[in-house]
């Protein structure tokens, strides 16, 4: 009887290319496809049932053609040119199916990953991808200085790409698909106070001609007093303000909000005055049409003004964080509603978690509330005293 050898079990000779352990009765498929031997627990002791397995996993492993898995590459450059770009193989293929459902940012970050995975896959077709080269890649990123978020971001990105090559037939298994996450430090969010803030928009603003000072400092101030993403915030026109309902409509323009949905937001008392004071410094009357803000960054004229005044280098979404931490305070902590207002599906999970020590101050401001040997009033009737009558 043939017998093999598999990682300390004995195998034994059940049927054309089907083997079992004698150790743990489960069957195992062993066959040749292309001069490369293909191995498989087909996970089951029932021999008419790995044999059904057996035949499936022959299917699929015959649906990895050689003109397709042999010669494709993992990712393919154009030559020549200053600056490589990325127009074909495996990763390219994805891309472009994926591309559908991605914003612009989200495809040039995806993008950003393949480049950084491409090396590691130089050279090596899409049927010879192995655990080899994906640990490859694992222990470079180790070595060098990049987040766990780079990490996460590129480890996602290979999984798809894998499990796509997987699902049309040009690898058998992702070797990628057990590969673990790490864990993201929670960065220390900086926010300017209420004092720094109307001095950083007085300080952009005497720039006023230098770098488009006024109209930086109106971006930054409607990012402030919105909660608006700078996407959702430049994308804004005057027909999505309706002044007599008091609410705006963040649609994200042609891009969509990060979530792809619209949604409708009060308009609070402080952002209602800024727009109104923004529309009476219109030369002429603005349609709904007109672009509400007239600058898509007021980052140069922003990293001046915070240097000017000694202040952290704030990005566009630190107005985000600026707003969301104002209005928690505004309302108590009321997580859900200000989620709301910021777009977010989750019911204020994520705004709890990040704004937790906002939460904690509430908590402990309401505990000096909880008083009980205070004086009573004498409409009061104390119960046990009543009951010992």
């Amino acid at each position: 009887m043939k017998t093999t050898q598999l990682v300390h079990h004995t195998l034994h000779y059940a049927g054309e290319n089907l083997y079992r352990s004698d150790s743990s009765g489960i069957y195992y498929a062993l066959f040749k496809r292309d001069g490369k031997q293909i191995r498989r627990s087909l996970k089951t002791t029932d021999k008419e049932l790995a044999r059904r397995k057996l035949a499936e996993l022959r299917r699929q492993v015959n649906r990895i053609t050689g003109d397709d898995a042999g010669l494709l590459p993992f990712a393919e450059y154009n030559k020549g040119k200053q600056k490589s770009k990325l127009i074909g193989g495996l990763a390219k293929r994805w891309l472009d199916v994926a591309a559908a459902t991605l914003k612009p940012r989200s495809r040039q970050r995806r993008e950003t990953a393949i480049n950084q995975l491409a090396p590691f896959f130089r050279g090596v077709t899409v049927h010879n991808i192995r655990r080899r080269e994906v640990e490859n890649w694992v222990k470079a990123h180790h070595d060098s200085d990049r987040s766990a978020r780079d990490f996460n971001i590129t480890r996602d990105t290979l999984r798809m790409i894998l499990d796509y090559a997987v699902e049309h037939g040009l690898l058998l298994d992702n070797p990628a698909r057990n590969l673990k996450r790490r864990k993201e430090g929670k960065k220390a969010l900086l926010i300017p106070n209420m004092e720094q803030f109307r001095a950083l928009l007085a300080q952009m603003r005497s720039a006023d001609g230098k770098r488009d000072g006024r109209r930086s400092a109106d971006l930054v101030e409607f990012l402030a007093l919105s909660g608006c993403r700078i996407g959702e915030a430049t994308a804004m026109k005057w027909g999505e303000v309706n002044f007599k309902l008091k609410a705006f409509t963040v649609t994200g323009g042609e891009d969509g909000t990060k979530n792809h949905e619209a949604r409708t937001v009060p308009l609070f008392p402080s952002l209602e005055a800024f727009l109104l004071r923004l529309r009476d410094s219109l030369p002429e009357r603005a349609d709904r049409d007109t672009p509400l803000l007239t600058i898509k960054s007021a980052r140069k004229c922003l990293d001046n003004a915070c240097r000017e005044l000694g202040l952290p280098s704030y990005s566009h979404h630190t107005f985000r964080h600026f707003f969301c931490s104002n209005a928690i305070e505004k309302t108590g902590g009321h997580f859900k509603a200000v989620a709301a207002w910021l777009g977010h599906k989750d019911g204020g999970v994520l705004v709890a978690r990040t704004y937790g020590h906002l939460r904690d101050e509430f908590s402990t401001a309401l505990a000096q509330r909880m008083v009980f040997d205070e004086a009573q009033p004498d409409n009061v009737i104390n119960l046990r005293q009543a009951a010992n009558r």
